[in-house]
C-alpha cells in the first residue's frame, strides 16, 4: 500500500468521527487503567458496568486496596477470569501506593512493571490517558491492518511497528482508536461490511464482501 492510500484512508476516517476515543468509562489515568487491565476476554459495554459499582466505591489505588481481594471479586465477578484480575489488580494497587504515591506512572517501563499490565495496556495508557502517540494492537487492528494491506504483520508487535512507521504523523495519535472501531464494527471478523465501508475503494483486501 502506497503513501498516499494510507493517508487518504486515514483522513475519511478523521472526517467520519474526529475526536476518537476509547468507549470504556474513565474520568482518571487511575480508572482508565483499571478498566483496561479489566477487559481481557471482556467486552468493554461488560467492563463497563462492573468498573460503574466499583469506582462508584473505589476510585483510587488506595481505596482498592481497601475493599479487600474479596471486595474486589465481589465488584467484578461479572467478568470472565475475575479471579487473576482481582488479584493482578490488588497487587497492581499495592506498586502504586507504595513506588508510585498512588499515581499512574507515566514512564512505558513502570507501566510495563505493574502486574497484569503488558505492552498493549501500556500504549492505550500512553495514548488514551497521556496523549502520547503510540498504538495498542489488539486482535480488531490486527486484522485490520492485515486484511486491508495498510501494515501487514505475523504478530502484534510487527503490526505495532509497522504502523508506528507508516502512520502519517498528524493522524498517529488517534490511529488507534480508529482501527479499532472500523475493525468493531464495520471490518469484524467474520463478514466484513464491505458494503458500507467509507475506505472500500482504498482497501486491497481481495475478498469483498456486499454486506452493508
Amino acid at each position: 500500500m502506497n503513501v498516499e492510500k494510507r493517508k487518504q484512508i486515514f483522513a475519511r476516517l478523521r472526517e467520519a468521527n474526529p475526536h476518537p476515543t476509547t468507549e470504556l468509562n474513565w474520568t482518571t489515568p487511575f480508572e482508565l487503567l483499571v478498566a483496561v487491565a479489566l477487559s481481557a476476554q471482556s467486552t468493554d459495554v461488560g467492563v463497563n458496568k462492573a468498573t460503574a459499582k466499583l469506582f462508584a466505591d473505589a476510585n483510587t489505588a488506595e481505596a482498592i486496596l481497601g475493599l479487600g481481594l474479596d471486595g474486589v471479586k465481589a465488584h467484578i465477578k461479572t467478568l470472565g477470569l475475575y479471579n487473576n484480575k482481582a488479584k493482578n489488580l490488588m497487587a497492581m494497587c499495592e506498586i502504586l501506593v507504595t513506588k508510585h504515591g498512588g499515581e499512574v506512572p507515566r514512564q512505558r517501563e513502570e507501566l510495563e512493571a505493574l502486574p497484569g499490565v503488558g505492552r498493549k495496556t501500556t500504549n492505550v495508557i500512553l495514548n488514551t490517558a497521556f496523549g502520547e502517540p503510540t498504538i495498542a494492537v489488539d486482535t480488531h487492528i490486527f486484522r485490520v491492518s492485515n486484511r486491508t494491506n495498510l501494515a501487514p504483520g505475523k504478530n502484534v508487535n510487527e503490526v505495532e511497528q509497522k504502523l508506528l512507521k507508516v502512520v502519517p504523523k498528524e493522524f498517529k495519535r488517534d490511529a488507534h482508536h480508529w482501527l479499532i472501531l472500523h475493525g468493531r464494527y464495520t471490518c469484524v471478523a467474520r463478514k466484513p461490511r464491505c458494503g458500507s465501508c467509507i475506505i472500500e475503494d482504498l482497501c486491497e483486501y481481495k475478498e469483498k464482501t456486499e454486506i452493508a
